[in-house]
């Protein structure tokens, strides 16, 4: 017999996930927060550059619109692009309120019209946002945190979500949203932890909801050769230069993260320039670079692709609901359509504040759930013994030289056979879009065809799926 229902259960403790607890603790809800690893550790406390958003006195919502949409590559959804750039600059200030030392000046990234992003020590971005809101978390009544616990399964009932199965038995709830992260650790040249290999999207999938828009993994174009280590794009906003091996510029730095990554891929080696920027404002990454054995001030530092951001995910409405009753999703999880084919850089933490609110908001409207729900016979599904997805070496390996910067049909055919479920949804995602758009490239259609103009929605039991969301 499971405990009595939370109102609310939070899968993931990163910026949608801590957001999403703090708004509906703040109305009176109970809330426990699960996390696969320690909290806050997460995709989002490794988030370098910063949150974009319309604060600066030259700058609008409509204006940051107009660049999203433009990076989107004509797939953001109309609608959730004026929510997040709407609704961006109050949740900008309201971690200003909470502490968050934001710099004093705002930064200038790659696909934006105007400097607009507010970051911390230029690159530590994430870490503070997230260190602020985990320890608000933690003192905050009503908000309960289990770590080092996977969320197995989604636990469903005559079609309503009745909150997770873990590997210590069920954990009820009135609402579950999940905020789990993306699944680029599936590739195995990444930015993010290790465990980010795409669990909400697989458990989601498994019991019925819709996913969306998975042939679309964003690569940072400049992270540290043979490392993990993110070379955030502030650093081009303030004069950073990408050289091939002759030392020549190749390639707009500032143009959006699809043309630098692939222009990086073409050249098949790269470096960053960092001699002319003011390294002062980046002393955490500065110290990084120094300690992975390379001197910015003397040399240029040797850089290539890896996958970053993932952005399609489950799909929700507006306010993160899914198509089943009491699951929603939040953050990287979530595809709301709002960053089309492409994510505008630093709109990633934008969105988890912006939607992991919303989600919290909506969640609160379910109905009760039962003061003790009833488990199911052990046979019925999900409840039959489920095991931890893990993501072998091989495995990372296949997605990466099969799913990667550039991508062929005969590499995606063999990937969508793939054991592993959401590697497989990414094949079969990659392969349904015969043309390229972007982050997604196709070498045996290379240029945009208007019959895509939609996104690619996948049903269990049912076929690829065309939509025009509004």
């Amino acid at each position: 017999m499971p405990e009595a229902p939370c109102d609310l259960l939070v899968v993931g403790a990163g910026a949608a996930g801590l957001t999403a607890a703090l708004t509906a603790a703040a109305r009176g809800a109970r809330v426990l927060v699960l996390t696969k690893g320690h909290a806050p550790d997460s995709s989002s406390m490794h988030a370098q550059g910063g949150i974009a958003g319309a604060v600066g006195d030259d700058d609008t919502a409509a204006l940051h619109a107009v660049d999203t949409e433009r990076a989107g590559r004509e797939l953001c959804r109309p609608s959730a692009v004026k929510v997040l750039t709407e609704e961006g600059p109050e949740r900008v200030r309201e971690l200003i309120a909470m502490g968050v030392p934001f710099d004093p000046e705002l930064s200038l990234e790659g696909g934006h019209s105007r400097r607009r992003v507010s970051s911390v020590e230029g690159a530590a971005t994430g870490w503070a946002v997230t260190s602020v809101l985990g320890r608000l978390a933690g003192r905050t009544e009503g908000i309960a945190t289990r770590e080092a616990t996977n969320a197995l399964a989604l636990w469903t009932d005559g079609g309503r979500c009745l909150g997770v199965l873990t590997p210590d038995g069920p954990i009820a709830a009135r609402a579950t949203i999940l905020a789990m992260g993306g699944a680029a650790a599936l590739w195995a040249r990444s930015t993010n932890p290790e465990g980010q290999i795409g669990d909400g999207i697989a458990i989601a999938y498994a019991a019925g909801a819709a996913v969306a828009d998975l042939e679309f993994m964003q690569f940072h174009p400049t992270v540290l050769a043979g490392s993990r280590l993110l070379l955030t794009e502030a650093l081009r906003g303030d004069g950073a230069t990408l050289l091939d091996e002759n030392g020549e510029r190749f390639v707009d730095e500032l143009a959006p993260r699809d043309e630098v990554a692939r222009a990086i891929v073409r050249k098949g080696r790269a470096w960053l320039d960092l001699r002319s920027v003011d390294r002062s404002r980046f002393p955490g990454l500065m110290a990084e670079i120094e300690k992975a054995g390379f001197d910015p001030a003397t040399e240029p530092i040797p850089v290539s692709p890896a996958a970053h951001y993932t952005i399609g995910g489950v799909v929700t409405d507006l306010v993160g609901r899914t198509d089943i009753p009491g699951l929603f999703a939040a953050g990287e999880s979530a595809a709301t359509g709002v960053h089309g084919a492409n994510r505008l850089a630093s709109n990633s933490l934008l969105e988890c504040l912006v939607f992991g609110r919303r989600a919290a908001l909506a969640a609160l409207d379910e109905p009760a759930a039962p003061a003790r729900p009833e488990m199911p016979p052990p046979e019925r599904p999900p409840l039959a013994p489920v095991r931890e997805r893990t993501a072998s070496r091989k495995l990372r390996g296949q997605v990466w030289r099969e799913a990667g910067v550039m991508r062929d049909p005969a590499d995606l055919s063999d990937l969508a056979r793939s054991p592993d479920v959401v590697a497989s949804l990414v094949g079969r995602f990659a392969l349904a879009r015969s043309e390229s758009r972007g982050v997604h490239y196709r070498i045996d259609a290379p240029t945009v065809d208007p019959g895509f103009e939609g996104h690619f929605v996948l049903r269990l039991g049912q076929e690829l799926k065309l939509e025009h969301w509004t």
